[in-house]
């Protein structure tokens, strides 16, 4: 269990390295500071969208598959393993659900709003979903600063901003994967997911969804559920460290 929470805090501190460092820049969002990064910023919303519902459930499916051909257990380890994955993804989002409407912190586009448009945060969270989606399309309708697709998105994340979901389906996938293929020695896989997970969390930022506290208190989530879950798929589905002859297999790639 030691050796598991160490790893994945880790993980943990290299995620938290990029919003700690905003956070102590003194930045913060404006649409002002988005036209700086205009050119790309579709980009930055297609990251972003990598978790969104659809896409996100694609994500989950491709990242679930390859983590099972890693690690490569029998049948019944492999169906125990892909039930924890499941349960620490859901615990993780009905975690983040339960906090954000006990913290009801409103998000930067919210305040924005507010400021620019002078719609007072409690009004604004006191209307239903939907009508919260109808008065930001009709506040930004002659909005040019504003493109139409961020605006969309702003129309369908409405809810409260602290902690970030985004970010703790992002990163319970980066410590995951710290977590169960370091033993593995599965050194590319977990850069990748690692640096996707950091740029979902930018992306989060630079489109007016989060805080950067939003995103450390995410993560901290994360880490405890991820250290939770990989020492339960430690004691339920075997060993994480590969038999020897995948020893041999790991040593061959790495020469």
């Amino acid at each position: 269990m030691l050796s598991i929470a160490k790893r994945t805090l880790a993980g943990a501190a290299i995620l938290l390295v990029m919003p700690v460092c905003v956070l102590i820049s003194g930045w913060h969002w404006s649409p002002d500071n988005n036209a700086l990064l205009s050119p790309g910023l579709k980009a930055v919303y297609w990251v972003t969208e990598s978790v969104t519902q659809p896409w996100g459930a694609i994500t989950h499916l491709i990242l679930w598959g390859w983590f099972l051909w890693c690690l490569r257990y029998r049948l019944r380890a492999a169906i125990t393993l892909l039930i924890i994955l499941v349960a620490v993804i859901m615990a993780g989002q009905g975690v983040k659900s339960w906090v954000k409407h006990q913290v009801q912190s409103p998000r930067p586009y919210v305040v924005w709003l507010e400021k620019n448009h002078h719609i007072p945060v409690d009004s604004f969270y006191s209307l239903k979903r939907k009508q919260r989606s109808a008065l930001v399309a009709r506040q930004l309708a002659d909005q040019p600063q504003i493109p139409v697709w961020l605006r969309h998105h702003w129309e369908n994340e409405t809810g409260f901003s602290f902690p970030s979901g985004h970010t703790m389906f992002a990163a319970t996938w980066a410590l995951l994967a710290i977590g169960l293929l370091w033993p593995r020695r599965r050194t590319l896989s977990i850069i990748l997911v690692t640096a996707w997970a950091i740029m979902v969390m930018g992306s989060r930022l630079i489109l007016g969804m989060h805080w950067p506290g939003d995103l450390i208190m995410a993560t901290m989530l994360s880490w405890l559920l991820v250290t939770i879950a990989c020492w339960c798929a430690q004691r339920l589905c075997g060993p994480l460290t590969p038999p020897p002859e995948e020893q041999a297999e790991i040593a061959g790639r790495h020469r």
